[in-house]
């Protein structure tokens, strides 16, 4: 019997799998987990969970533009998501867009009170204040 190629577009478990790879490289290969996901994000674009770990890998790759279009395109599919609304936030703030990034982390703050968020919001908040006086 002769090995086959995997399929260049994953269907159902494997692309279960390749997202949940992905997850798991995220924070400490997020290059990994961004061609683990490359799939995934091909095949379910206008899914939030997908377009939420792109804009991870993205922001932990310091690719913030990517990151950016990614985390906005998750907010845009799910309004609700506090999370994607923090790390846009993060992401904000890592391009010297302060004032957005206030926006965002309050909001997500708001939609979910971890102290976190309160801490993010706090931060740039007093950066803010410190660039005004």
């Amino acid at each position: 019997m002769v090995d086959q190629e995997p399929a260049a577009e994953p269907h159902g478990e494997s692309r279960f799998q390749a997202f949940r790879r992905a997850e798991e490289l995220v924070r400490h290969a997020p290059l990994e987990a961004l061609r683990a996901l490359a799939p995934v994000l091909h095949a379910e674009p206008d899914k939030p969970s997908v377009q939420l770990l792109a804009g991870r890998a993205y922001f932990h790759s310091a690719q913030l533009r990517h990151a950016e279009t990614a985390l906005s395109r998750t907010i845009e599919l799910d309004p609700a998501d506090h999370y994607a609304r923090f790390v846009l936030g993060r992401t904000l703030q890592r391009l010297g867009r302060l004032v957005e990034a206030l926006g965002q982390m309050r909001m997500a703050w708001a939609m979910y009170p971890l102290p976190e968020y309160q801490e993010a919001v706090g931060e740039v908040s007093a950066r803010l204040a410190l660039s005004d006086g």
